[in-house]
Protein backbone atom coordinates (compact mmCIF):
# COMPACT_ATOMS: atom_id res chain seq x y z
CA UNK A 1 0.00 0.00 0.00
CA UNK A 2 3.01 2.36 0.57
CA UNK A 3 5.76 3.11 -1.60
CA UNK A 4 8.57 3.00 1.17
CA UNK A 5 9.73 2.78 4.33
CA UNK A 6 9.55 6.30 4.32
CA UNK A 7 5.68 6.39 4.45
CA UNK A 8 4.06 7.37 8.46
CA UNK A 9 0.94 7.33 7.80
CA UNK A 10 0.31 9.00 10.98
CA UNK A 11 3.07 11.68 10.64
CA UNK A 12 1.74 12.25 6.85
CA UNK A 13 -1.67 12.86 8.77
CA UNK A 14 -0.55 15.20 11.32
CA UNK A 15 1.48 17.29 8.03
CA UNK A 16 -2.06 17.16 6.28
CA UNK A 17 -4.31 18.47 9.34
CA UNK A 18 -1.05 21.30 10.10
CA UNK A 19 -1.27 22.56 6.73
CA UNK A 20 -5.00 22.57 5.91
CA UNK A 21 -5.78 24.19 9.08
CA UNK A 22 -3.28 26.77 8.46
CA UNK A 23 -4.65 27.65 5.03
CA UNK A 24 -7.89 27.85 6.57
CA UNK A 25 -7.15 29.94 9.16
CA UNK A 26 -5.59 32.56 6.89
CA UNK A 27 -9.05 33.00 5.02
CA UNK A 28 -10.17 34.68 8.37
CA UNK A 29 -7.31 36.06 10.39
CA UNK A 30 -6.60 39.24 8.76
CA UNK A 31 -10.69 40.27 8.84
CA UNK A 32 -10.49 41.73 12.45
CA UNK A 33 -6.91 43.27 11.88
CA UNK A 34 -8.36 45.58 8.56
CA UNK A 35 -8.65 48.57 11.16
CA UNK A 36 -5.77 48.77 12.88
CA UNK A 37 -3.78 47.83 8.94
CA UNK A 38 -5.48 50.36 7.41
CA UNK A 39 -4.43 52.99 9.99
CA UNK A 40 -0.60 51.30 10.10
CA UNK A 41 -0.14 51.80 6.47
CA UNK A 42 -1.92 54.03 5.25
CA UNK A 43 -4.37 52.23 2.89
CA UNK A 44 -7.13 53.88 1.04
CA UNK A 45 -10.58 52.75 2.26
CA UNK A 46 -11.83 51.47 -0.89
CA UNK A 47 -8.22 49.49 -1.47
CA UNK A 48 -8.48 48.11 2.07
CA UNK A 49 -10.55 44.78 1.30
CA UNK A 50 -8.04 43.42 -1.19
CA UNK A 51 -6.35 42.66 2.02
CA UNK A 52 -8.94 39.81 2.13
CA UNK A 53 -10.01 39.76 -1.46
CA UNK A 54 -6.54 38.82 -3.00
CA UNK A 55 -6.12 35.45 -1.24
CA UNK A 56 -9.69 34.68 -2.07
CA UNK A 57 -8.53 35.88 -5.76
CA UNK A 58 -5.46 33.64 -6.17
CA UNK A 59 -6.56 30.71 -4.01
CA UNK A 60 -9.43 30.19 -6.14
CA UNK A 61 -7.62 30.92 -9.52
CA UNK A 62 -4.87 28.55 -9.29
CA UNK A 63 -6.55 25.57 -7.52
CA UNK A 64 -7.15 23.36 -10.27
CA UNK A 65 -3.59 24.04 -11.88
CA UNK A 66 -2.38 23.19 -7.85
CA UNK A 67 -4.23 19.81 -8.38
CA UNK A 68 -3.00 18.80 -11.83
CA UNK A 69 0.69 20.05 -10.63
CA UNK A 70 0.51 17.30 -7.75
CA UNK A 71 -0.34 14.33 -10.06
CA UNK A 72 2.23 15.88 -12.75
CA UNK A 73 5.33 17.26 -10.72
CA UNK A 74 4.42 14.86 -7.18
CA UNK A 75 2.47 15.69 -4.37
CA UNK A 76 5.30 15.97 -1.89
CA UNK A 77 7.15 17.92 -4.14
CA UNK A 78 4.77 20.41 -4.84
CA UNK A 79 3.55 20.17 -1.02
CA UNK A 80 6.98 20.91 0.20
CA UNK A 81 7.49 23.63 -2.25
CA UNK A 82 3.97 25.37 -1.40
CA UNK A 83 4.32 25.19 2.28
CA UNK A 84 8.17 27.44 1.46
CA UNK A 85 6.59 29.90 -0.74
CA UNK A 86 3.68 30.19 2.08
CA UNK A 87 5.99 31.05 4.96
CA UNK A 88 8.28 33.48 3.09
CA UNK A 89 5.17 35.43 1.67
CA UNK A 90 3.90 35.53 5.55
CA UNK A 91 7.46 36.55 6.58
CA UNK A 92 6.95 39.52 4.17
CA UNK A 93 3.81 40.03 4.85
CA UNK A 94 4.31 40.55 8.37
CA UNK A 95 7.32 42.57 7.50
CA UNK A 96 5.39 44.64 4.91
CA UNK A 97 5.63 48.90 5.39
CA UNK A 98 3.48 49.60 2.23
CA UNK A 99 0.45 48.61 1.37
CA UNK A 100 0.98 47.24 -1.83
CA UNK A 101 3.82 45.28 0.12
CA UNK A 102 0.88 43.26 2.17
CA UNK A 103 -1.41 42.96 -0.71
CA UNK A 104 0.87 41.20 -2.85
CA UNK A 105 2.57 39.26 -0.08
CA UNK A 106 -1.02 37.72 0.51
CA UNK A 107 -1.58 37.20 -3.06
CA UNK A 108 1.67 34.90 -2.63
CA UNK A 109 0.20 33.29 -0.20
CA UNK A 110 -3.05 32.58 -2.11
CA UNK A 111 -1.02 30.80 -4.84
CA UNK A 112 0.68 28.98 -2.51
CA UNK A 113 -2.51 27.71 -0.96
CA UNK A 114 -3.98 26.49 -4.37
CA UNK A 115 -0.54 24.62 -3.77
CA UNK A 116 -1.02 22.97 -0.46
CA UNK A 117 -4.51 22.25 -0.22
CA UNK A 118 -5.09 20.48 -3.26
CA UNK A 119 -1.39 18.41 -2.55
CA UNK A 120 -2.43 18.18 1.02
CA UNK A 121 -5.91 16.50 0.65
CA UNK A 122 -3.96 13.76 -2.44
CA UNK A 123 -1.50 12.78 -0.24
CA UNK A 124 -4.11 11.86 2.51
CA UNK A 125 -6.29 9.95 -0.19
CA UNK A 126 -3.50 8.49 -1.06
CA UNK A 127 -2.06 7.38 1.90
CA UNK A 128 -5.14 5.74 3.18
CA UNK A 129 -7.05 3.26 1.28
CA UNK A 130 -10.96 3.59 0.73
CA UNK A 131 -12.96 2.69 4.09
CA UNK A 132 -12.41 3.40 7.55
CA UNK A 133 -8.82 4.31 7.49
CA UNK A 134 -9.72 6.86 4.99
CA UNK A 135 -13.16 7.79 6.35
CA UNK A 136 -11.04 8.57 10.01
CA UNK A 137 -8.50 10.28 8.18
CA UNK A 138 -10.86 12.79 6.33
CA UNK A 139 -12.42 13.06 9.86
CA UNK A 140 -9.42 14.83 11.27
CA UNK A 141 -8.98 16.85 7.72
CA UNK A 142 -12.59 17.80 8.08
CA UNK A 143 -12.48 19.09 11.85
CA UNK A 144 -8.83 20.79 11.64
CA UNK A 145 -10.50 22.49 7.77
CA UNK A 146 -13.74 23.93 9.91
CA UNK A 147 -11.73 25.11 12.76
CA UNK A 148 -9.00 26.78 11.76
CA UNK A 149 -11.73 29.02 9.63
CA UNK A 150 -13.56 29.11 12.98
CA UNK A 151 -10.49 30.03 14.56
CA UNK A 152 -9.54 32.33 12.38
CA UNK A 153 -11.41 35.01 14.04
CA UNK A 154 -10.54 34.36 17.44
CA UNK A 155 -6.79 34.50 16.75
CA UNK A 156 -6.67 37.52 14.78
CA UNK A 157 -8.58 38.96 17.61
CA UNK A 158 -6.62 38.44 20.42
CA UNK A 159 -3.17 39.08 18.23
CA UNK A 160 -4.28 42.54 16.81
CA UNK A 161 -5.43 43.36 20.40
CA UNK A 162 -2.45 42.27 22.60
CA UNK A 163 0.54 41.67 20.14
CA UNK A 164 0.30 43.49 16.65
CA UNK A 165 -1.45 42.88 13.29
CA UNK A 166 1.76 41.91 11.99
CA UNK A 167 1.68 38.63 13.99
CA UNK A 168 -1.54 37.65 11.92
CA UNK A 169 0.56 37.33 9.21
CA UNK A 170 4.07 36.02 10.93
CA UNK A 171 2.19 33.41 12.84
CA UNK A 172 2.51 31.27 10.17
CA UNK A 173 6.35 30.96 10.23
CA UNK A 174 5.99 28.15 13.03
CA UNK A 175 3.43 26.55 11.61
CA UNK A 176 5.21 26.32 8.55
CA UNK A 177 7.87 24.68 9.86
CA UNK A 178 6.01 22.14 12.14
CA UNK A 179 3.87 21.27 8.61
CA UNK A 180 7.86 20.90 6.65
CA UNK A 181 9.11 18.43 9.66
CA UNK A 182 6.20 16.05 9.26
CA UNK A 183 6.07 15.91 5.26
CA UNK A 184 10.27 15.10 4.79
CA UNK A 185 9.83 12.90 8.08
CA UNK A 186 6.37 11.20 7.00
CA UNK A 187 5.39 11.47 3.30
CA UNK A 188 7.03 9.25 0.88
CA UNK A 189 8.65 11.04 -2.35
CA UNK A 190 5.73 9.60 -4.69
CA UNK A 191 6.49 8.90 -8.26
CA UNK A 192 4.97 11.68 -10.92
CA UNK A 193 3.68 11.25 -14.11
CA UNK A 194 7.03 11.27 -15.91
CA UNK A 195 7.80 12.06 -19.59
CA UNK A 196 4.42 10.39 -20.58
CA UNK A 197 2.61 13.45 -19.02
CA UNK A 198 2.60 17.27 -19.00
CA UNK A 199 0.91 20.05 -17.56
CA UNK A 200 -1.57 21.80 -20.06
CA UNK A 201 -0.55 25.33 -20.21
CA UNK A 202 -3.15 26.60 -21.84
CA UNK A 203 -5.75 24.88 -20.25
CA UNK A 204 -4.04 26.03 -16.99
CA UNK A 205 -4.24 30.05 -18.49
CA UNK A 206 -7.94 29.69 -19.35
CA UNK A 207 -9.02 28.03 -16.00
CA UNK A 208 -7.32 30.69 -14.20
CA UNK A 209 -8.06 33.45 -16.13
CA UNK A 210 -11.66 32.58 -16.14
CA UNK A 211 -12.22 31.34 -12.53
CA UNK A 212 -9.95 34.77 -11.34
CA UNK A 213 -12.36 36.87 -13.51
CA UNK A 214 -15.19 34.93 -11.87
CA UNK A 215 -13.85 35.79 -8.50
CA UNK A 216 -13.36 39.20 -9.40
CA UNK A 217 -16.74 40.06 -10.59
CA UNK A 218 -18.38 38.72 -7.41
CA UNK A 219 -16.50 40.23 -4.86
CA UNK A 220 -16.37 43.62 -6.61
CA UNK A 221 -20.36 43.24 -6.23
CA UNK A 222 -19.70 44.63 -2.83
CA UNK A 223 -18.93 48.14 -4.74
CA UNK A 224 -20.54 47.74 -8.06
CA UNK A 225 -23.80 45.84 -6.83
CA UNK A 226 -24.97 42.94 -9.39
CA UNK A 227 -27.02 44.11 -11.98
CA UNK A 228 -24.14 47.20 -12.58
CA UNK A 229 -22.55 46.85 -16.47
CA UNK A 230 -19.08 46.34 -15.06
CA UNK A 231 -20.31 43.31 -12.80
CA UNK A 232 -22.00 42.07 -15.59
CA UNK A 233 -19.17 42.41 -18.47
CA UNK A 234 -16.65 40.58 -15.66
CA UNK A 235 -18.86 37.37 -15.58
CA UNK A 236 -20.01 37.39 -19.04
CA UNK A 237 -15.76 37.81 -19.36
CA UNK A 238 -15.53 34.70 -16.81
CA UNK A 239 -17.87 32.56 -18.49
CA UNK A 240 -16.84 32.78 -22.27
CA UNK A 241 -13.05 32.00 -20.53
CA UNK A 242 -14.47 29.04 -18.89
CA UNK A 243 -16.39 27.72 -21.98
CA UNK A 244 -13.04 27.78 -23.94
CA UNK A 245 -11.44 26.01 -20.95
CA UNK A 246 -14.06 23.35 -20.79
CA UNK A 247 -13.65 22.96 -24.73
CA UNK A 248 -10.04 23.07 -24.61
CA UNK A 249 -10.13 20.01 -21.84
CA UNK A 250 -12.54 17.94 -24.47
CA UNK A 251 -9.34 17.87 -26.68
CA UNK A 252 -6.05 17.43 -24.75
CA UNK A 253 -4.49 14.67 -24.60
CA UNK A 254 -3.95 15.21 -21.21
CA UNK A 255 -6.12 17.47 -19.67
CA UNK A 256 -5.63 19.96 -16.64
CA UNK A 257 -9.29 18.68 -15.78
CA UNK A 258 -10.59 15.13 -17.17
CA UNK A 259 -14.12 16.07 -17.74
CA UNK A 260 -15.63 12.57 -17.65
CA UNK A 261 -14.65 12.54 -13.37
CA UNK A 262 -18.12 14.22 -13.49
CA UNK A 263 -19.95 10.92 -15.11
CA UNK A 264 -19.36 9.82 -11.31
CA UNK A 265 -22.32 10.58 -9.23
CA UNK A 266 -20.45 10.79 -6.34
CA UNK A 267 -17.75 12.98 -7.98
CA UNK A 268 -20.63 15.63 -8.95
CA UNK A 269 -22.73 15.61 -6.50
CA UNK A 270 -19.98 15.70 -3.55
CA UNK A 271 -18.65 19.16 -5.77
CA UNK A 272 -22.67 20.76 -6.03
CA UNK A 273 -22.96 19.59 -2.45
CA UNK A 274 -19.66 21.26 -1.00
CA UNK A 275 -20.40 24.59 -3.31
CA UNK A 276 -23.43 25.38 -1.61
CA UNK A 277 -22.47 24.37 1.96
CA UNK A 278 -19.47 26.76 1.68
CA UNK A 279 -21.66 29.70 0.35
CA UNK A 280 -23.35 28.91 3.19
CA UNK A 281 -20.72 28.29 5.61
CA UNK A 282 -18.34 31.48 5.03
CA UNK A 283 -20.92 33.55 4.78
CA UNK A 284 -22.94 32.56 8.33
CA UNK A 285 -19.14 33.37 9.52
CA UNK A 286 -18.86 36.75 8.34
CA UNK A 287 -22.58 37.75 8.90
CA UNK A 288 -22.30 36.53 12.39
CA UNK A 289 -18.90 38.25 13.51
CA UNK A 290 -20.69 41.42 11.91
CA UNK A 291 -23.75 40.85 14.16
CA UNK A 292 -21.58 40.46 17.19
CA UNK A 293 -19.22 43.39 16.77
CA UNK A 294 -21.75 45.86 15.34
CA UNK A 295 -25.01 45.02 16.70
CA UNK A 296 -23.85 43.76 20.43
CA UNK A 297 -20.83 45.74 20.78
CA UNK A 298 -18.48 43.30 21.21
CA UNK A 299 -14.41 43.60 20.83
CA UNK A 300 -12.41 41.64 18.01
CA UNK A 301 -11.06 39.46 20.72
CA UNK A 302 -14.17 38.98 22.39
CA UNK A 303 -16.06 38.21 18.79
CA UNK A 304 -13.36 35.62 18.08
CA UNK A 305 -14.29 33.73 21.33
CA UNK A 306 -17.57 33.75 20.77
CA UNK A 307 -17.04 31.28 18.17
CA UNK A 308 -14.90 28.71 20.31
CA UNK A 309 -18.25 27.07 20.55
CA UNK A 310 -19.10 26.47 17.31
CA UNK A 311 -15.26 25.25 16.70
CA UNK A 312 -15.65 22.66 19.28
CA UNK A 313 -19.30 21.01 18.23
CA UNK A 314 -17.59 21.23 14.70
CA UNK A 315 -15.19 18.59 16.07
CA UNK A 316 -18.04 16.56 17.94
CA UNK A 317 -19.86 16.60 14.60
CA UNK A 318 -16.70 15.36 13.01
CA UNK A 319 -16.31 12.72 15.38
CA UNK A 320 -20.07 11.79 15.14
CA UNK A 321 -19.74 11.51 11.22
CA UNK A 322 -16.18 9.34 11.75
CA UNK A 323 -18.22 6.93 13.04
CA UNK A 324 -20.66 6.34 10.90
CA UNK A 325 -18.89 6.57 8.26
CA UNK A 326 -16.53 3.83 8.64
CA UNK A 327 -20.03 1.39 8.86
CA UNK A 328 -22.42 3.47 5.89
CA UNK A 329 -22.07 5.66 2.69
CA UNK A 330 -20.83 9.25 3.07
CA UNK A 331 -24.98 9.82 1.39
CA UNK A 332 -26.63 9.16 5.27
CA UNK A 333 -24.81 11.82 6.92
CA UNK A 334 -24.75 14.49 4.40
CA UNK A 335 -28.23 14.21 4.31
CA UNK A 336 -28.95 14.99 8.17
CA UNK A 337 -25.34 17.09 8.56
CA UNK A 338 -26.73 19.15 6.00
CA UNK A 339 -30.46 19.50 7.67
CA UNK A 340 -28.81 19.72 10.92
CA UNK A 341 -26.68 22.63 9.98
CA UNK A 342 -29.84 24.01 8.40
CA UNK A 343 -31.45 24.61 11.93
CA UNK A 344 -28.24 25.83 13.23
CA UNK A 345 -27.67 28.72 10.93
CA UNK A 346 -31.75 28.68 10.79
CA UNK A 347 -31.82 29.66 14.38
CA UNK A 348 -28.88 32.39 14.02
CA UNK A 349 -31.66 34.04 11.91
CA UNK A 350 -33.43 34.73 14.88
CA UNK A 351 -31.26 37.27 16.52
CA UNK A 352 -32.38 40.19 17.90
CA UNK A 353 -30.24 44.03 18.40
CA UNK A 354 -30.93 43.45 21.97
CA UNK A 355 -29.94 39.78 22.13
CA UNK A 356 -27.05 38.58 23.90
CA UNK A 357 -24.42 35.81 23.22
CA UNK A 358 -26.26 33.11 25.60
CA UNK A 359 -29.87 33.91 24.14
CA UNK A 360 -29.08 34.13 20.27
CA UNK A 361 -25.08 32.65 19.70
CA UNK A 362 -24.55 29.79 22.00
CA UNK A 363 -27.06 27.88 20.81
CA UNK A 364 -27.05 27.95 17.12
CA UNK A 365 -23.76 27.80 17.05
CA UNK A 366 -23.68 24.13 18.90
CA UNK A 367 -26.66 22.53 16.45
CA UNK A 368 -25.07 24.14 13.15
CA UNK A 369 -21.45 23.81 14.15
CA UNK A 370 -22.63 20.17 14.95
CA UNK A 371 -24.33 19.65 11.79
CA UNK A 372 -21.27 21.02 9.33
CA UNK A 373 -19.13 18.42 11.23
CA UNK A 374 -21.08 15.68 10.43
CA UNK A 375 -20.72 16.88 6.64
CA UNK A 376 -16.56 17.45 6.31
CA UNK A 377 -15.49 14.21 6.36
CA UNK A 378 -18.62 12.75 4.41
CA UNK A 379 -17.79 15.31 1.72
CA UNK A 380 -14.53 15.00 0.82
CA UNK A 381 -15.51 11.21 0.79
CA UNK A 382 -17.68 11.39 -1.69
CA UNK A 383 -15.13 14.01 -3.89
CA UNK A 384 -13.06 11.10 -3.89
CA UNK A 385 -14.72 8.16 -4.16
CA UNK A 386 -13.25 6.08 -7.09
CA UNK A 387 -10.87 8.06 -8.25
CA UNK A 388 -7.35 6.25 -9.07
CA UNK A 389 -4.29 7.82 -7.52
CA UNK A 390 -3.21 9.04 -10.50
CA UNK A 391 -6.10 11.51 -10.74
CA UNK A 392 -5.80 12.51 -6.71
CA UNK A 393 -4.48 15.53 -7.31
CA UNK A 394 -6.70 16.43 -10.18
CA UNK A 395 -9.99 15.16 -7.80
CA UNK A 396 -8.78 17.55 -4.68
CA UNK A 397 -8.33 20.44 -6.74
CA UNK A 398 -11.57 20.16 -8.33
CA UNK A 399 -12.81 20.14 -4.93
CA UNK A 400 -11.60 22.94 -3.13
CA UNK A 401 -12.17 24.94 -6.20
CA UNK A 402 -16.13 24.05 -5.79
CA UNK A 403 -15.42 25.07 -1.78
CA UNK A 404 -13.81 28.28 -2.32
CA UNK A 405 -16.32 29.56 -5.08
CA UNK A 406 -18.55 28.90 -2.82
CA UNK A 407 -17.90 30.41 0.15
CA UNK A 408 -16.46 33.71 -2.41
CA UNK A 409 -19.96 33.48 -4.22
CA UNK A 410 -21.91 33.20 -0.76
CA UNK A 411 -20.61 36.17 1.04
CA UNK A 412 -20.71 38.60 -1.69
CA UNK A 413 -24.35 37.60 -2.53
CA UNK A 414 -25.49 37.59 1.36
CA UNK A 415 -23.63 40.22 2.08
CA UNK A 416 -25.05 42.76 -0.25
CA UNK A 417 -28.29 41.21 0.30
CA UNK A 418 -27.75 42.04 4.20
CA UNK A 419 -26.55 45.39 2.98
CA UNK A 420 -29.96 45.75 0.88
CA UNK A 421 -32.30 44.88 3.65
CA UNK A 422 -30.93 47.26 5.90
CA UNK A 423 -30.49 50.72 3.44
CA UNK A 424 -29.80 53.40 5.08
CA UNK A 425 -30.75 52.37 8.50
CA UNK A 426 -26.88 52.03 10.23
CA UNK A 427 -28.40 51.64 13.47
CA UNK A 428 -28.11 48.55 15.56
CA UNK A 429 -31.71 47.23 14.79
CA UNK A 430 -31.61 47.99 10.96
CA UNK A 431 -28.03 46.56 10.37
CA UNK A 432 -29.40 43.19 12.58
CA UNK A 433 -32.56 43.01 9.76
CA UNK A 434 -30.04 42.52 7.21
CA UNK A 435 -28.52 40.51 8.78
CA UNK A 436 -31.25 38.29 9.70
CA UNK A 437 -32.19 37.81 6.02
CA UNK A 438 -28.68 37.01 4.80
CA UNK A 439 -28.13 34.01 7.69
CA UNK A 440 -32.19 33.05 6.81
CA UNK A 441 -30.95 32.69 3.25
CA UNK A 442 -27.54 30.97 4.69
CA UNK A 443 -29.78 28.12 5.97
CA UNK A 444 -31.57 27.70 3.12
CA UNK A 445 -28.65 27.16 1.00
CA UNK A 446 -27.85 24.34 3.52
CA UNK A 447 -31.43 22.93 2.81
CA UNK A 448 -30.43 22.78 -1.05
CA UNK A 449 -26.94 21.13 -0.30
CA UNK A 450 -28.93 18.50 1.90
CA UNK A 451 -31.47 17.90 -1.42
CA UNK A 452 -28.28 17.15 -3.45
CA UNK A 453 -27.10 14.81 -1.59
CA UNK A 454 -30.53 13.02 -1.24
CA UNK A 455 -31.08 13.51 -4.85
CA UNK A 456 -27.70 12.92 -6.36
CA UNK A 457 -25.49 10.61 -4.38
CA UNK A 458 -26.12 7.18 -5.19
CA UNK A 459 -27.92 5.36 -2.59
CA UNK A 460 -26.02 2.32 -0.86
CA UNK A 461 -27.03 -0.65 -2.85
CA UNK A 462 -25.58 1.68 -6.14
CA UNK A 463 -22.74 3.02 -4.62
CA UNK A 464 -20.72 0.21 -5.54
CA UNK A 465 -21.58 0.16 -9.43
CA UNK A 466 -21.21 3.68 -9.30
CA UNK A 467 -17.19 3.74 -8.75
CA UNK A 468 -16.82 1.55 -11.95
CA UNK A 469 -17.08 4.10 -15.04
CA UNK A 470 -14.99 6.58 -13.41
CA UNK A 471 -11.63 4.04 -13.03
CA UNK A 472 -12.27 2.47 -16.48
CA UNK A 473 -12.20 6.05 -18.31
CA UNK A 474 -8.84 6.81 -17.43
CA UNK A 475 -6.68 7.64 -20.10
CA UNK A 476 -4.05 5.72 -21.19
CA UNK A 477 -1.25 7.59 -19.50
CA UNK A 478 -2.47 7.45 -16.49
CA UNK A 479 -2.87 3.58 -16.02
Amino acid sequence: MYKNFRQRPGVALTAVAVAQFMVALDMAVVNVALPVIRADLGFAPLDLAWVVHVYALTFGGFLLLGGKAADVFGRRRLFLGGLVFFGTASLAGGLAQAPWELVAARAIQGVAAAAVAPAALATLTTTFAEGPARVRALGVWGAVNAAGGAMGVLVGGLLTEYLSWRWVMLINAPIVVVALVAVLAGVAADTSGGAARRLDIAGAALATGGVGLLVVGVIRTERYGWLSSATGMTLAAAAVTLAAFVARERRAVDPLLRLGLFRSRWVTGANIFVFRAAAAQFAAFYLTSLYLQQVLGMSAGAAGAAFVPFSLAVIAGTVAATKLGARRSPRGPLIVGGAVAALGIGWFALISPDGGFLADVLGPSLVGGFGLGLCLAPVATAATMGVASAEAGMASGVFNSARQLGGSVGVAALATLAAARTGDRMDPAGLNDGYAVGLAVAALLFVAAAAVAALVLPAARRARESKQPLLEELPAVTR
